[in-house]
């Protein structure tokens, strides 16, 4: 799948899809946001993106070249697995905050 000329409107469907993509990276906490500077994991919203993105690819079915869809399927994996290992992050880091409360009731 390696393609170096694309046209011009396979570029514009890979900046749609970057634009989404980046809102999810920034939402998933994996690059600052450019206006506040700041790195901040909100999980609904990286839901949300991931969400958009995935819709687009069942919508779009039949009406990708090779190349669009491959490039779809490869973000939306790879920001689903990131949204997967934060969910796991948050959820270890619940339980032992729970443990420390549970703890200094005791």
């Amino acid at each position: 799948m390696n393609k170096e000329i694309l046209s011009k409107k396979e570029q514009l469907f890979m900046y749609f899809v970057g634009t989404f993509q980046s809102s999810a990276w920034i939402a998933l906490g994996k690059i600052k946001n450019p206006m506040t500077e700041k790195s901040k994991v909100n999980m609904e919203q990286a839901s949300f993106y991931i969400d958009l993105l995935d819709m687009m690819f069942e919508k779009m079915k039949g009406n990708l070249t090779d190349y669009e869809e491959q490039m779809l399927i490869n973000t939306v994996s790879e920001l689903k697995m990131n949204l997967i290992d934060e969910k796991n992050k948050n959820n270890s880091k619940d339980k032992k905050e729970t443990k420390i409360i549970k703890k200094k009731k005791d």
